[in-house]
């Protein structure tokens, strides 16, 4: 791995020349739109300049990766959502967006957290854990009936079957107790 010729904490300056190449001066190398988008999933903190004005130009290069990204089969942004967003340009409510943006967004990173977390700590009591349990035993049972078994069944399987059936439950009631917590 190439070194960082900045220090830690500062974010790495990316130069743009007229040629449209990026050249990382944290690493000394060229990089690829492909090399920001992933550094920008990682939490690499970076600013575009233009090499030729110092121009930063950071937003257009994001706004870039994201037109790649949803032209690329991507899709997340909904076209509903992005002809709001359009709507909103030169409109009173432009001013205001960015910041609602960040705190929606920064609200939903919390939230995707806490449910990761929930879900690492068993989805107990849960009624879609349990209708997905309900529906993983019909399609066993269909697919039992549509492709019998060549040999008899060992009745001790399904013994720890329904032990791990049980702990999945206890895991779960733990899991929705925690969510009924979050929720107050």
């Amino acid at each position: 791995m190439s070194k960082r010729t900045t220090s830690p904490g500062d974010p790495i300056t990316i130069k743009k020349y007229a040629n449209r190449r990026l050249y990382n001066t944290g690493t000394s190398s060229y990089i690829t739109l492909e090399d920001l988008a992933r550094m920008t999933r990682e939490g690499v903190e970076f600013k575009v300049v233009d090499a030729k004005t110092g121009e930063d130009i950071t937003r257009s290069i994001l706004t870039q990766i994201i037109m790649d990204e949803e032209s690329g089969g991507a899709q997340m942004l909904p076209v509903s959502f992005l002809r709001d967003l359009i709507s909103m340009y030169g409109n009173s409510m432009q001013a205001l967006m960015p910041s609602y943006l960040e705190a929606s967004m920064a609200h939903f990173r919390k939230n995707r957290e806490e449910l990761q977390a929930a879900f690492r700590e068993g989805l107990a009591g849960n009624p879609l854990a349990r209708m997905a349990e309900t529906n993983m035993a019909m399609m066993k049972a269909v697919g039992e009936a549509l492709m019998p078994s060549p040999k008899p069944r060992d009745p001790a399987p399904k013994r720890d079957q329904e032990s791990e059936i049980a702990a999945l439950r206890d895991q779960m009631a733990a899991m929705q107790k925690k969510l009924d917590d979050l929720s107050k």
